[in-house]
């Protein structure tokens, strides 16, 4: 038995009240098409609900003369074809292929900047049937098929961390409003939050001080997701990263799903948390932490979770099941701020300083005029000490006090040891000449 068309079907069944009566009296066509008109619809493929009575009378007209056949949708004998010049497609194709990532609004604005074409000559419809058909429709490395997303949980506490940023309000810092930024970090198989802060930036810097209070609470993760920008890319997270022996992993781009838990929070987060908030109480940025951490500690981590693996426990409840499994910082504890300084290339000057962040600090004068490397605590923006290359010690670097080195005692040169001075019965070369020339000389008179 041949398969009928869904269409084909959906159409019939408007028609039955024309089709299923052997003769239809004078008028009672279109009054019963008027009729039909008027009723709302669940079109196959369309958001409309409605049909004109043109459309109604068409489809009669096309069953009467083929019957359920007729009621089939016909692909198009120019489909993939553009009736568009020639000049406008090669235009189209060309601005395309320069910048694949060119939307259709954004190539039809530069055709007409360009003076290619008039403007509101093309149309969206047709551009992205030329495109489709020339395979230039998707963005530039874009799958051909629909990617496959699967629901995934990690099996225990501590292998999957999250980190994302969240814009969040506005509060009194040194005296005036400053836009703030939620910086989370949430553990996947349990929904705790290992830290979260509100910065006043979205860098990798936030990122990092986030991350040294979460393993400092929660141990360390094995795995760490994070966005694919450009901030969080900085040479400094991941060199702390691989000290930590976490494994650092960015999100593709433009693939947010795989940070869909945390997405979630930050939905929970703006409903119990941004909404309840009462903005008059906050005098600066430590009161509107200080509420954070609370709420998080006693609220958020104390409620009971309908979530994958959480089975209506608690986030905190699910975490402590796996505290036996969860890394420890252990000997790494007493070297937590060690692990966490920047490492900063520069040349000292010839008097023994070197400039960062527009503070001179002096370093050991032997190394003036030399490529060191700064080691800095990048919170504190203290220059902690010196080190080559390889990483090894250099000695203090301190504060330039200018005026303090006025009365200080400067090493001074040491005079070079004199040279080897040979004994006087040794001979050089030229005295060996001469004795050589003049003996010889004397000996022939």
């Amino acid at each position: 038995m041949k398969v009928i068309h869904p269409v084909a079907l959906f159409r019939s069944t408007v028609l039955g009240p024309l089709i299923s009566r052997d003769q239809l009296l004078r008028g009672d066509l279109k009054s019963t098409i008027k009729m039909l008109a008027s009723h709302r619809y669940n079109i196959p493929g369309s958001r409309n609900n409605h049909l004109s009575e043109k459309t109604i009378e068409a489809w009669y007209y096309a069953w009467r003369r083929g019957g359920i056949e007729a009621l089939t949708p016909k692909s198009r004998s120019d489909l993939g074809q553009s009736k568009m010049p020639l000049e406008h497609q090669e235009a189209i194709l060309a601005t395309k292929r320069e910048n694949p990532r060119r939307s259709i609004d954004r190539v039809i604005r530069l055709l007409e900047r360009r003076g290619q074409v008039v403007k509101g000559e093309l149309k969206r419809a047709s551009v992205h049937r030329l495109l489709q058909a020339h395979g230039l429709s998707r963005p530039s490395g874009a799958a051909s098929e629909v990617e496959e997303h699967r629901a995934y949980l990690a099996e225990f506490a501590g292998d999957i961390w999250y980190g994302d940023v969240m814009h969040g309000p506005a509060v009194p810092v040194n005296g005036r409003l400053r836009k703030v930024y939620l910086v989370s970090l949430m553990d996947d198989a349990s929904r705790l939050i290992t830290h979260s802060a509100f910065c006043l930036g979205e860098t990798a810097l936030d990122i990092e001080g986030v991350l040294k209070q979460a393993v400092l609470k929660r141990g360390l993760p094995k795995k760490l997701v994070i966005d694919n920008g450009s901030a969080y890319r900085a040479k400094t997270l991941q060199a702390v990263c691989l000290r930590l022996g976490i494994h650092l992993i960015y999100c593709r781009p433009y693939a947010p799903e795989g940070k869909g838990k945390l997405e979630r929070w930050h939905r929970t987060f703006r409903d119990q948390f941004l909404t309840e908030l009462d903005h008059s109480r906050l005098s600066d940025l430590s009161d509107l932490n200080a509420r954070l951490w609370a709420w998080v500690e006693t609220i958020y981590h104390r409620t009971p979770h309908r979530g994958q693996g959480l089975n209506g426990d608690t986030p905190l409840q699910r975490y402590q099941r796996d505290l036996a499994k969860i890394r420890t910082l252990g000997v790494l504890a007493g070297q937590i701020d060690e692990l966490f300084y920047h490492r900063v290339a520069r040349k000292a000057r010839k008097d023994g300083t070197v400039s960062y962040q527009g503070n001179r600090f002096e370093i050991p004068y032997e190394h003036a005029d030399k490529q060191v490397v700064l080691v800095v605590d990048p919170h504190s923006q203290q220059v902690i000490g010196v080190e080559d290359d390889q990483g090894k010690s250099l000695g203090a670097a301190t504060a330039l006090d200018a005026v303090s080195n006025v009365n200080r005692k400067r090493r001074k040169p040491q005079p070079e040891k004199a040279s080897f001075i040979p004994p006087a019965e040794a001979e050089n070369e030229v005295e060996m000449a001469y004795r050589q020339y003049h003996g010889h000389n004397r000996e022939e008179q």
